[in-house]
């Protein structure tokens, strides 16, 4: 194949080496901010450099876009139509979801295949072999490029943008827990009591991860206001142990604004996921709900 590569970060250089070791040409580079090193980069795997997209986009086969997120959509603007009929864009920003999806209907008027591609992990530890989501149409071409270069990639959906959503859920998520995880790993540290927490905790290995999510939901429409209580405990624990409880502030804000929600118009009917998740929306958004100041 003959690809490009649009921005020469350390994710664009990353992919590039990892193809060209693959027996692809990278024949093109493209980077409005051309450093010394992007220079020579170029000059050492022997490929054209460009300051911007344009007429030379032509005699590529497949252009992966690695610039900032918020520059995506306009990147992709200004190299789709002059892409040759055919051809793969695929956007390996952190772009939001609306911007590659924007992205993705423009591509068919330029009779070129769009597809979003999330990067779940860190470039910097995992290299080429960082696990992958994609989503668009006619994928199968670029998954077998990238599974030759050794790269986990899993399709999840049709739709550009659906990858970089679900990569942006799984943040919510998982840095959300690293917050917390600071938050109480500093606390038992201050006690002695790290390697014992551990323990304690060993039982949510038990679960999948699906069934503990689902279970927290479901049982937080019933019982955040009791839980609330034991929220507002264990903030005093880790002020008590001189740590300033930022993530936890969060928490308990969360747990009194559905506890307050519950008092005002609690959950009907059985409490199933999807119902769960409804009224937790509806609360979220109702007009006469409001989460109050939480007072410490």
């Amino acid at each position: 194949m003959r690809i490009a590569i649009i921005g020469c970060g350390d994710v664009g250089r990353c992919y590039a080496t990892a193809l060209i070791e693959a027996g692809h040409r990278v024949t093109d580079l493209c980077d409005s901010r051309q450093s010394a090193a992007v220079i020579l980069y170029a000059k050492e795997i022997g490929s054209n450099l460009h300051l911007e997209p344009g007429d030379w986009l032509t005699g590529v086969d497949l252009v992966i876009s690695a610039v900032f997120g918020g520059v995506a959509l306009d990147v992709a603007r200004q190299s789709l139509p002059h892409m040759r009929r055919d051809s793969i864009y695929a956007d390996f920003t952190t772009a939001s979801p609306s911007d590659l999806h924007i992205a993705g209907q423009i591509a068919p008027k330029a009779n070129v295949q769009f597809i979003d591609v999330a990067i779940i992990g860190a470039i910097g530890i995992g290299g080429p072999k960082t696990p992958l989501l994609c989503a668009g149409s006619a994928t199968d071409e670029l998954v077998e490029v990238l599974k030759g270069i050794g790269a986990p990639i899993r399709l999840v959906g049709t739709n550009p943008g659906d990858a970089v959503a679900l990569k942006l859920l799984r943040s919510v998520f998982t840095k959300g827990l690293e917050a917390l995880s600071v938050e109480c790993l500093m606390a038992a540290e201050q006690r002695g009591l790290r390697q014992e927490l551990y323990e304690v905790l060993s039982d949510i290995d038990q679960s999948p991860i699906r069934n503990f999510m689902e279970t927290t939901v479901t049982t937080h429409v019933r019982h955040a206001g009791r839980r609330l209580a034991e929220v507002r405990e264990a903030r005093l624990q880790l002020v008590s142990e001189g740590i300033q409880p930022r993530a936890l502030d969060g928490v308990a804000a969360l747990f009194e604004h559905t506890s307050n929600s519950i008092k005002n118009s609690p959950i009907e009917g059985e409490t199933t996921i999807e119902n769960s998740l409804k009224w937790l929306f509806e609360q979220q958004h109702s007009d006469t709900t409001k989460s109050p100041t939480t007072n410490h």
